[in-house]
């Protein structure tokens, strides 16, 4: 995958899934400033941040870390560029793992909630926060955040919020009320990370069937994200080990191994794909309808490539 396209879809797909469990939401756009030589600090700030948010979309992480702490610096109210922040935390934690010195949970948590403080109906960051709380495996406290905002009407894309709180639910080990709360998500039928996760749960529960149903539902959503969502291809070839399709396992493992033979995952896919082909990827027609992103669709269109569906929801 391109390097430059992979970060310009941090914020809609899953940042690790085998890992990490979490989409990155998409950060809010805001209006455009006149350059860092803008006179008042608020102005400088935004500039700041709209530096910031260059950097990242070009894959320049730690250039991007450091335009958001200027605009927090500058100006301390200004929830999008605290948010921004958080995005830029776990961004680290999906590009570098969870070991990463950059992967900072605790500062993702603290930036998330100073969003929320400066700006209350800031549904993106409340969803980010039961995020990063679901990392931190504080499931409870992630379900009191994120369970408002599944009844919450004014968030347009509560799929994501549902699609959290199922999966802070799963990982609480409430298997039954997980399932339906993912089931909820996927009423948004491009949303592959909440058909990656229900399979997940799905096999936990012993559904077998359902599982490998799920996860192919994940894998064929017709987006280059969620056809690369590696654990998502592992994960189903697991299941149909189990299933007694061997043949079709190795497909599945060779298909992850080509997605990236460096990661975690995919080097335990190397060492299972054996000689196979790959499994073939349904081709996507150039007219298609783009997945949504992870969180409102508050980025420009220029902004936004196909999704994968998060942490980004959770994972």
């Amino acid at each position: 995958m391109n390097r430059n396209r992979s970060f310009a879809s941090l914020a809609r797909k899953t940042l690790s899934l085998g890992t990490l469990g979490v989409a990155v939401v998409t950060a809010a756009c805001a209006p455009e400033s006149k350059g860092p030589q803008a006179a008042s600090p608020d102005r400088q700030a935004q500039a700041e941040y709209d530096l910031s948010r260059d950097a990242f979309y070009k894959g320049h992480l730690r250039e991007a870390l450091d335009h958001s702490q200027h605009a927090n610096t500058l100006d301390d109210t200004n929830a999008k560029a605290l948010y921004f922040t958080a995005v830029i935390y776990l961004a680290f934690c999906s590009t570098e793992g969870m070991k990463s010195p950059d992967c900072r949970l605790k500062d993702a948590e603290r930036f998330a909630r100073k969003a929320i403080d400066a700006q209350s109906d800031f549904r993106d960051a409340r969803n980010m926060l039961g995020n990063v709380l679901i990392l931190e495996e504080k499931y409870a406290d992630a379900m009191q955040v994120l369970e408002p905002l599944t009844r919450d009407p004014a968030y347009v894309a509560n799929y994501l919020a549902w699609g959290n709180y199922g999966w802070a639910q799963v990982k609480a080990g409430k298997i039954d009320d997980g399932i339906a709360s993912l089931r909820n998500s996927i009423t948004e039928p491009r949303f592959c990370v909440g058909d990656y996760h229900l399979g997940m749960a799905y096999e936990q529960k012993g559904n077998l069937e359902a599982a490998e149903k799920s996860f192919t539902d994940a894998v064929e959503v017709p987006s280059e994200d969620c056809q690369a969502l590696q654990d998502a291809w592992y994960e189903r070839a697991n299941v149909r080990v189990k299933l007694g399709s061997a043949a079709a396992a190795q497909g599945d493992y060779a298909r992850c191994r080509e997605i990236g033979g460096k990661t975690e995952t995919g080097k335990l896919c190397a060492q299972l794909a054996g000689g196979a082909a790959p499994t073939p990827v349904i081709p996507i027609k150039k007219a298609a309808t783009p997945a949504p992103p992870d969180a409102a669709p508050v980025e420009p269109p220029s902004r936004q490539a196909s999704d994968a569906g998060h942490n980004t929801s959770t994972q």
